[in-house]
């Protein structure tokens, strides 16, 4: 048997959004990208964990798709599993960075539902920092080194 589904997980982090505590907008802004990218969404449920704390899930016809959000740390962490094989969570997952503007993402796509394979499965990483973070981040390294040379 093969199902062929394909799990995403994706961490925001240091999210620009503002609106990050506006559930009603985050839920239509994943709507639109759901329809945008051919997923059917049948329901969609938000609950308020703790107070900068709000857990989102979406059940599709093709799957799932959670968004854990962090209001206050500027936090989101997103699953979208779909079972499909030509399946593109990719594509959703691009259209809510485009929402919340991380400065940094961490994400992780697994295959699943081969029950034939036999090696082991190992998840494929890509983290991604955004260009002015990097600029920054190198200045402060160069003035670092700068700075330690002339103290020499």
């Amino acid at each position: 048997m093969k199902l062929n589904a394909r799990h995403l997980m994706v961490d925001l982090y240091n999210c620009k959004n503002s609106q990050l505590t506006d559930i009603n907008l985050i839920k239509e802004t994943l709507g639109d990208s759901l329809a945008q990218h051919g997923a059917s969404l049948i329901s969609i449920c938000c609950e308020r964990a703790e107070e900068d704390h709000h857990a989102l899930i979406g059940i599709l016809e093709e799957g799932h798709i959670s968004l854990e959000i962090y209001s206050d740390l500027k936090y989101v962490a997103m699953d979208i599993f779909l079972c499909q094989e030509d399946a593109r969570p990719e594509a959703i997952s691009k259209a809510m960075r485009s929402f919340f503007k991380p400065d940094k993402t961490k994400t992780t796509l697994l295959k699943r539902g081969d029950f034939t394979a036999v090696k082991e499965i190992k998840p494929k990483v890509k983290t991604h920092v955004a260009p002015l973070r990097k600029i920054h981040n190198t200045g402060a390294k160069v003035i670092r080194i700068l700075a330690h040379r002339s103290n020499n």
